[in-house]
């Protein structure tokens, strides 16, 4: 019998100490600021349903709210990471939800943004530019002009024009583009950057697996189409008349914009373009200019070569 007694004492010594904790949690929960305010804006809800819902009370008090105790996003302190608790009453019952908080709104936006400029083969630093970085060197004066007008107008609308870059080696024309889709993504407008010689091999791997027509239809619609290093690649047939070509044709057709980077100008991609393994064909290759010439404007870089 003494076990028995014992065992029950105990309990009756633990349950005290439990009725102390919770008389104790409940007076702090009830004190908080936050809590108090809520209680007074809903003076119809009854004793009994404040106290079933004291965990919910308890919850709520000890979240940030809104991001009042966290810097950032990966810091968030609450129960879900990035959503803030919001008390509600309906039909005099708490209920206790969460929403997005700001630092989680941010933090999708700029995974949005940064999911906006789509990379084939450019290095991190291209990825990172931006157009006030762009030192003010005379001699890119007019090309850095141009960019900014085509922001300028795309604030109102994707234009149908792109810029033809075109000049010798490590003045610049890469780095424009980077800066170019970042000024963009901030309109919340989409870049694709393609390195030419990649994307050539790109193509002609997809043939084994089926994919070239999948990928392509996505090269074809981008919203900001940025091809760099045009002429760099390896020349084909093949490749200038149904890739290049057919890209051109659609955008073209659709009035979708396409930014190149080159060595050479436009005349002398066309010379370029036209030498194949089978001959000379002036034709097919004035035929992707004239495309070139429809969907950019043909602007010469010749400033010092940063590379130096």
């Amino acid at each position: 019998m003494k076990p028995v007694q014992s065992s029950l004492q105990k309990w009756m010594r633990e349950n005290e100490n439990f009725q102390e904790n919770y008389l104790k949690i409940k007076q702090e929960i009830l004190s908080d600021g936050e809590i108090k305010s809520f209680l007074a804006e809903h003076p119809q809800l009854p004793q009994a349903e404040i106290d079933k819902n004291l965990i919910k009370l308890h919850e709520y008090k000890t979240q940030s709210k809104q991001c009042d105790q966290c810097t950032c996003f990966e810091e968030c302190k609450n129960m879900v990471q990035g959503y803030s608790p919001v008390l509600q009453v309906e039909d005099k019952e708490i209920h206790l939800s969460y929403e997005k908080c700001h630092n989680r709104k941010d933090y999708e936006k700029q995974r949005e943004q940064q999911q906006m400029v789509q990379s084939l083969y450019m290095p991190k630093q291209i990825l990172e530019a931006t157009i006030d970085n762009i030192d003010t060197d005379p001699k890119r004066s007019k090309a850095v002009k141009e960019l900014l007008q085509f922001v300028e107008q795309a604030k109102s609308g994707v234009p149908e024009k792109g810029i033809y870059f075109y000049g010798p080696f490590g003045v610049g024309k890469t780095y424009f583009l980077g800066a170019l889709a970042n000024k963009l993504k901030e309109l919340q407008l989409s870049s694709t950057i393609i390195y030419m010689p990649e994307f050539v091999r790109e193509m002609k791997a997809s043939m084994k697996d089926d994919s070239i027509n999948k990928k392509l239809d996505y090269f074809k619609k981008a919203d900001v189409l940025m091809l760099d290093d045009i002429g760099a690649e390896m020349q084909s047939s093949w490749f200038r008349d149904e890739i290049l070509g057919s890209l051109l044709q659609y955008r073209m057709m659709e009035g979708l914009p396409v930014f190149f980077t080159s060595n050479y100008s436009m005349e002398e991609l066309e010379s370029h373009l036209a030498q194949t393994k089978t001959g000379v064909e002036t034709v097919k290759a004035g035929r992707i200019i004239e495309r070139m010439k429809q969907i950019s404007k043909e602007i010469p870089i010749f400033a010092e070569n940063r590379r130096k």
